[in-house]
């Protein structure tokens, strides 16, 4: 897992997998505090090896967006993870979930659907012949209650409201909001999060 993504791959899909390796890495190694997570980010052989600077911008973002609100996050994944303890969860599978939840609650400019389908292609990549449906119940369910304004954001599966939402949400994400469970969350411009009320 330690292999660069392949160069020609959009920016955002190499982000995406490096964000992935990093947060895989850190369920062996977990890191306390932003600084201990940028040095673990610095340090993973698979971002050591990146040339695209903007791949490795947006990864940053993802891993520290996913470690300030792992905590919410994982009430998610249990919540919607019928009979499933995030202590059973299979490290590759958590470590996608927890990356793609945060795309889906608490970044605006990510569509469900971009999510979910880049999901998928990392659980096909680095997971087994079970990781895909898993992680797609997983994100589907979660994907309609946003839909259903169960969490409060303003996010459709159609892609069409989608790209009208991401437009507008830009004047809105500087307001601090609520996340999904009720708790203050960091708005910090670092990682661009914005969370249902």
């Amino acid at each position: 897992m330690t292999a660069a993504p392949d160069k020609h791959k959009g920016s955002r899909r190499q982000g995406r997998t490096l964000a992935f390796q990093v947060l895989f890495g850190l369920g062996f190694d977990p890191q306390e505090g932003e600084a201990a997570v940028r040095l673990a980010f610095k340090r993973n052989p698979a971002v050591e090896e990146c040339e695209l600077e903007d791949a490795k911008t947006f990864a940053s973002q993802l891993v520290q967006g996913v470690c300030e609100n792992q905590p919410e996050i994982d009430k998610v994944i249990g919540k919607h993870s019928d009979h499933w303890k995030i202590g059973r969860i299979g490290k590759v599978e958590l470590a996608i979930l927890r990356l793609s939840l945060f795309e889906i609650l608490f970044r605006s400019d990510i569509p469900l659907k971009v999510a979910i389908n880049e999901a998928i292609e990392l659980a096909k990549g680095f997971g087994d012949e079970n990781s895909r449906s898993f992680v797609n119940g997983i994100l589907d369910a979660v994907a309609r209650a946003v839909d259903e304004g169960r969490f409060g954001i303003e996010k459709k599966i159609d892609k069409k409201i989608d790209k009208k939402v991401a437009q507008t949400a830009g004047a809105k994400q500087d307001t601090p909001m609520d996340s999904p469970t009720g708790t203050p969350v960091n708005t910090s411009t670092d990682t661009k999060t914005r969370a249902a009320k």
